[in-house]
């Protein structure tokens, strides 16, 4: 069941069905663009018209009265050339456009001649109903009146075995980017892809085909668009066929894991920025370190720049995940491509985005690292002794008493111990071995027999842990095997405890030791102290 429609033609009724309407209207449409702009365009186009509803109105005398999309096809093709329809000569002047030469006297000037006989009255668009990307060597095929299959094949040599067979050639001439000549034609491909116009409309197909912009030859494209493509290849062009349709659809496969890819950055990117700055103390493990670029302070000294990063990174990230997401849609069919000025407006927006984004990072992480540098040499004060922000803060935290620091270049260190990254454990450095360092913590117990486990390691022998219960017992630190690294798990036995409290911590101080540091360095980690016991009845 096909729905009909009534429709007024110079003057007459008919009745008409959608299908052939839509045909009826598409092929009017296309002699308006194709004659409108020319002196006395309308008026052909008016006849045209006019012959048209002779024909229907003689379709409906025999009998017929709704007018199908046969009807159409027959009355269209029926249609003779304008000048005929006007009662004017047609003239031949210019029809080969282009000149021939009486004899050829090279054979450059022959290819050359030949060349300009299969391009002459023709313009290059990229070719959609015969495309396996974007239409663009089907479209030079046409251009040139060869088999596109060819120029696939050569396309698909030069990206995949360029750097085999040019490579080579370009070393000779000292070319340094011979190594990037593959990828320069799949550049060059897009750039194409870009830049050349989409043979959409019936005259940018005769245009293309270098025919002339007749009815009959729009009524021809127009006919040909209602019927089902059917491209006739070789073995050669169906195997190559296969090939490039499966390399489009890993294009593609590509473009949407890309996509999804960009989704989750500028998220996670939008996320960070918001919970940057609004709970500026909440720290997010991310790919990008928004959170370390102190963004809530420089916003209120360089407002401007930090809006500038922030504007240029998400469209840095938005855009081509747009593009992506528009190519998908009309891959489906569900959104019309891009046009050529659209492409080249947000190309032209993403690069100013990215050269707005890139200097503006690079002037936030120069001020945060002016900043980091300023706060490590900032000196504090702890129980008598100045160190850094960052030593103070764990020296605090471990309630660590400072009997002795003397040389000592630094305090705790934030490093790897045992699976664990980004761990502070107490760490005394000095490149002469000439630190004098004494620290130790109390922890309130009850009466009986401990054990104290810990861990520790130093380049160099000298310091050692020690544990004050009813007497002072004294362990060196085992010299690492593997420098940096070699954690030692140990433990001090038997410790008798009748008081209250007992006291543990870390000493390099030969007046306390008994011999000599000759680590440069030594550190210790992870205390536990553990009740084995009751005290002996003796005692008690």
């Amino acid at each position: 069941m096909k729905k009909n429609i009534t429709i007024n033609l110079c003057g007459r009724l008919f009745q008409i069905d959608e299908d052939a309407y839509e045909l009826l209207q598409q092929y009017i449409e296309s002699l308006r663009q194709s004659f409108g702009h020319e002196e006395g365009g309308e008026e052909i186009v008016n006849d045209i018209e006019a012959r048209i509803a002779e024909l229907f109105a003689e379709l409906n005398q025999q009998g017929i009265e709704a007018i199908t999309i046969e009807h159409v096809k027959d009355i269209i093709s029926r249609i003779g050339k304008p000048e005929e329809l006007a009662g004017e000569e047609e003239t031949n002047e210019g029809e080969n456009g282009g000149h021939k030469y009486d004899s050829f006297q090279t054979a450059a000037q022959g290819i050359r001649d030949k060349f300009r006989a299969r391009t002459a009255g023709k313009r290059l668009y990229r070719n959609p109903n015969d495309k396996m990307v974007a239409g663009v060597l089907s479209g030079i095929a046409t251009y040139t009146g060869s088999d596109v299959t060819w120029w696939r094949i050569g396309f698909l040599l030069l990206v995949l075995g360029s750097n085999f067979f040019l490579a080579p050639i370009l070393h000779l001439f000292h070319l340094g980017f011979y190594f990037h000549v593959n990828l320069a034609f799949v550049l060059f491909y897009i750039v194409l892809a870009i830049v050349l116009p989409k043979a959409d409309t019936p005259r940018q197909v005769l245009e293309m085909e270098g025919k002339d912009v007749t009815p009959q030859n729009l009524a021809d494209v127009v006919i040909e668009d209602k019927q089902p493509v059917q491209h006739r290849r070789g073995c050669l062009g169906a195997v190559f066929s296969v090939i490039f349709s499966i390399l489009a659809a890993f294009f593609v496969a590509i473009a949407a894991i890309v996509g999804v890819a960009l989704l989750i950055c500028l998220l996670l990117i939008i996320v960070s920025l918001v919970v940057v700055f609004t709970v500026p103390s909440v720290r997010m493990s991310l790919p990008f370190d928004i959170d370390d670029l102190n963004l809530p302070e420089l916003i209120s000294v360089h407002p401007w720049v930090v809006i500038v990063f922030i504007i240029g990174l998400v469209l840095t990230l938005a855009i081509p995940l747009y593009a992506i997401c528009h190519m998908l849609f009309s891959k489906a069919g569900k959104v019309q491509p891009m046009g050529i000025g659209q492409r080249v407006l947000w190309i032209v927006i993403w690069l100013a985005s990215l050269c707005s984004m890139i200097p503006a990072l690079v002037w936030i992480q120069e001020q945060e690292r002016e900043h980091y540098y300023a706060e490590i040499t900032k000196r504090y004060e702890y129980q008598g002794v100045m160190m850094s922000h960052e030593d103070k803060k764990f020296l605090r935290r471990g309630d660590w008493n400072l009997i002795k620091a003397e040389n000592c270049d630094h305090y705790s260190y934030c490093g790897y111990f045992e699976g664990i990254s980004d761990l502070s454990f107490l760490d005394v450095y000095n490149e002469n071995c000439e630190e004098v360092f004494q620290a130790e913590r109390r922890e309130a117990v009850e009466p009986g027999v401990y054990f104290l486990e810990y861990a520790v390691r130093a380049e160099g022998p000298g310091p050692c842990v020690y544990v004050i219960g009813d007497s002072i017992m004294k362990k060196p630190i085992p010299v690492s095997e593997v420098p940096g690294m070699g954690w030692v798990r140990t433990c001090i036995e038997n410790i008798v405890v009748t008081g209250d409290s007992i006291a543990y911590g870390v000493s390099s101080d030969e007046a306390f030791t008994g011999q000599p540091c000759r680590a440069q360095w030594f550190s210790a980690t992870a205390f536990k102290l553990t009740r084995t016991g009751d005290l002996p009845k003796s005692d008690k």
